[in-house]
């Protein structure tokens, strides 16, 4: 099934992503030794375009985070695939 999103609604989506990343700890340290940012660097990097594009990346590289981010709010695992089509839709390095 093939899921279509606007830029908004990924944007929702990696927002939520990003806040839930935020919250958690464990999950900041896991984020920052996969991208090389800095957690005291995170809020800064967050304005750079495609940050947004590499939080859906970490979470769609770890299925049961992902699982569990998609069970917690309640929404399909493959709109995250697909908010992060929608926010780069040329870039399909991801996949």
């Amino acid at each position: 099934m093939h899921h279509t999103l606007t830029k908004e609604a990924a944007e929702a989506i990696a927002l939520s992503g990003l806040a839930r990343l935020a919250a958690d700890d464990d999950l900041v340290m896991r984020f920052c030794n996969i991208t090389g940012i800095l957690a005291n660097e995170m809020r800064e990097a967050a304005q750079q375009p495609g940050f947004l594009v590499g939080v859906l990346d970490f979470y769609l590289s770890h299925e049961p985070t992902l699982l569990e981010w998609a069970q917690d709010e309640n929404m399909d695992p493959q709109n995250v695939a697909a908010a992060r089509f929608a926010l780069a839709p040329d870039d399909l390095s991801g996949f």
